[in-house]
């Protein structure tokens, strides 16, 4: 019979939850009802509504070196050492960026984290993610790591067909590892890996009320990172588990017993989901989130770090330390000296992001920004609005470039009737009259601009 008893957190009567045990199948659940593989996923709804649940302390944790490098050139260690300076300065003093993880198998890899290590920051804390194995283990004790990641498989596409085994064997087997971490020294953080596909009070809830009971056996923390492996979550509510996003993290809490703090959603965006459903996590109990620098992970990518930056000052109106300015920084250094071919739409960090090309748009943005730029983009990232000038962007556009550049020279703002402006758009519509079909470049104007003010 199940108990009631007064919740301390909701101040309302409860029913004690149901202790789920684990259900050892003979064959995987592979749910093709909502994953028929000759046709795109379902998203099924049985309308079970959860309640929000945001913890107190919500920040961000990164990928960068870990995810984040396994669909890019790796980094160089010089590399990794000058973004983690600034995924630091980045996170500020509070430890918005609470954490960032490491491989440790190559010399350049473990270089750059004993190198990081030295500089003694406390934000974001080191942290590693290897093979579940003692000597690896030993290997990341002796560097000074306090906290790994191990990968815990937990849906049954993972359990039968990559591993070979049954449920029980894999529980086992994962318990055994986490134990043997905690032996080493370690905290073990645990990936369950594809948890949107998994079967959730069949293995989910089981294996997280195992570690939940470990962790208050050793006194030892035991991290849950959800991870949303092929980024098949949903937010929306009503959702059918296991593509439940606030589904999954209110019965981590509520069945399995994790605390928020223990709780961590690593996304991907296969599906354009990755960051809705990362503040997803944080609204209904997760306290961490996890990403990399302008999305960069595997297939699709991962969250993206600035993104979250953005969202949590949208959900809480403050940056908390932040220093967003920071964004520009990171995403320059990453595009000039490591090759990266951003996307120019890419918000917040592409070229395109608060570039218009309109005339129209010009002409409002040189009335008043707020018209058409989402926030005061030059004060909080340090990028001011810019134009394009092309056979759309009218008189208005050039007036706004020549603005910009006037800007740059300590001078003056013009009206659209200034002479200097007047010449430099007759120019422009020459070209276009004669057949052009490319965009001005920034070194055109800025040459039309010396002749027609004579500036030398």
């Amino acid at each position: 019979m199940q108990e009631i008893n007064l919740s301390h957190k909701t101040n309302l009567l409860e029913q004690d939850p149901y202790s789920y045990q684990l259900q050892d199948v003979d064959s995987p659940e592979l749910f093709h009802e909502m994953f028929p593989y000759s046709e795109t996923p379902k998203i099924a709804f049985n309308y079970r509504h959860v309640p929000a649940n945001m913890p107190d302390d919500i920040y961000i944790t990164d990928t960068s070196f870990r995810d984040g490098q396994q669909s890019r050139a790796p980094y160089t260690t010089d590399q990794m050492v000058h973004i983690f300076k600034l995924l630091h300065k980045l996170g500020g003093d509070n430890g918005m960026i609470r954490q960032t993880e490491f491989f440790v198998y190559s010399k350049k890899d473990r270089l750059a984290l004993e190198k990081c290590m030295e500089l003694g920051y406390k934000f974001p804390e080191i942290t590693t993610w290897i093979r579940a194995n003692k000597k690896d283990f030993d290997m990341v004790k002796s560097i000074g790591v306090k906290e790994t990641g191990i990968l815990v498989s937990c849906s049954d596409y993972h359990i039968f067909h990559k591993m070979g085994l049954t449920r029980k064997q894999a529980l086992d087997k994962y318990l055994g590892i986490v134990k043997e971490c905690i032996n080493a020294g370690l905290r073990p953080r645990c990936h369950f890996e594809d948890i949107t596909r998994a079967d959730f009070y069949g293995f989910v809830v089981p294996f997280a009320s195992q570690l939940m009971q470990i962790s208050q056996e050793c006194h030892i923390p035991i991290k849950v990172r959800a991870c949303d492996t092929l980024g098949l979550g949903v937010p929306y509510p009503g959702v059918a588990l296991p593509r439940s996003v606030s589904g999954i993290i209110y019965g981590l809490q509520h069945y399995a017993g994790v605390p928020s703090d223990m709780i961590e959603w690593h996304g991907h965006n296969d599906f354009y989901k990755g960051v809705v459903n990362a503040a997803t996590a944080w609204m209904y109990g997760a306290s961490a989130v996890n990403c990399s620098l302008l999305g960069i992970g595997e297939r699709t990518g991962n969250v993206p770090l600035e993104a979250m930056v953005f969202e949590y000052a949208s959900l809480r109106g403050t940056m908390n330390g932040m220093h967003p300015e920071v964004i520009t920084e990171i995403a320059d250094y990453i595009k000039n000296e490591t090759d990266y071919d951003l996307p120019p739409m890419t918000p917040f960090v592409g070229d395109n992001f608060n570039l218009t090309r309109a005339g129209i748009h010009a002409d409002g943005m040189m009335k008043n920004p707020e018209i058409y730029n989402i926030f005061d983009t030059e004060s909080i990232l340090d990028r001011p609005p810019k134009v394009s000038v092309t056979n759309t962007s009218g008189v208005a556009g050039v007036a706004f470039w020549v603005n910009q550049y006037n800007k740059k020279l300590g001078l003056p703002a013009v009206s659209k009737n200034d002479p200097v402006v007047v010449k430099i758009y007759s120019w422009v519509c020459e070209q276009y009259d004669q057949g052009r079909i490319t965009m001005i470049s920034d070194e055109e104007l800025e040459e039309q601009y010396k002749k027609c003010s004579r500036i030398e």
